[in-house]
């Protein structure tokens, strides 16, 4: 898996990559990560590659130039253009089910935004998948670009050394549901047990138990992620019985997004 990751602070990112599961992805050769400075491709002396807005208006904007200049030029090193995701508010809410269809990419290129972010024509011509990280201000892309490097690399194989543990993660697809709460040792603290289940070696208990709780933590947190309705508790796998039913939720007036700078 390859990341092109087109910024103008390439800077931020050596520290974050050079950590944890990255780091070892990265020097087992599973994941590569480029970094381009997007000034190199600025034909101003200054090596500018912003501009104020045509019509007026407050902060700067990327110019169209340097910024598609550097994406063509990028996209010829390696084999395969790679697909280009523009880190930006206006773009599809970053979710896990974005992130798996990111991860069966080979190559993704992302450019991260600043300022009052790109002259429209980048999008014209490059046409890239446009992704937010959420509605909440951020300085630039960086910071989302590396949510989905993370994101991303987290299920390329091998690199966790249990693969099952990205399927049982929290909305993951076959579990759109919070995962469970999790316990270690010791057994008690300060008067907090651990739950008798979970102590018991009973497999099909606890497995049991877990899928109740992960169910009941998204019906109080996250309903909007269950399938079925936030009162029905799905039917054990490989149960053909339909759950029960109740009351319907009630539905919430959807949240109108107005982010201004780039996530």
């Amino acid at each position: 898996m390859r990341f092109d990751v087109l910024t103008l602070f390439p800077d931020l990112f050596p520290g974050y990559l050079g950590q944890s599961l990255l780091k070892k992805a990265i020097d087992r050769g599973m994941v590569q990560v480029e970094l381009h400075d997007l000034r190199r491709w600025s034909k101003d002396k200054h090596h500018k590659v912003d501009d104020r807005p045509f019509g007026g208006g407050p902060g700067m904007v990327l110019r169209v130039e340097p910024v598609v200049e550097c994406v063509e030029d990028v996209q010829r090193r390696a084999n395969g253009p790679g697909r280009v995701v523009m880190l930006t508010p206006q773009g599809r809410k970053l979710n896990q089910q974005i992130v798996e269809e990111l991860a069966q990419e080979d190559r993704l290129l992302l450019l991260c935004g600043r300022y009052e972010g790109f002259d429209q024509r980048v999008v014209d011509l490059l046409q890239p998948d446009e992704i937010s990280a959420g509605d909440y201000i951020l300085n630039g892309g960086e910071v989302a670009a590396m949510v989905i490097i993370d994101a991303v690399v987290r299920l390329v194989p091998g690199v966790l050394g249990e693969e099952q543990s990205t399927v049982e993660d929290s909305f993951s697809t076959g579990n759109r549901h919070l995962e469970w709460a999790q316990y270690t040792r010791p057994r008690e603290y300060r008067g907090h047990k651990v739950p008798e289940v979970l102590l018991s070696g009973d497999h099909k208990a606890i497995a049991q138990w877990r899928r109740e709780q992960g169910f009941l933590k998204t019906k109080t947190r996250r309903a909007d992620l269950l399938e079925t309705p936030p009162t029905e508790l799905p039917p054990p796998a490989g149960s053909s019985e339909p759950p029960a039913q109740k009351n319907e939720p009630t539905k919430s007036a959807p949240i109108q997004d107005k982010t201004k700078t780039d996530n």
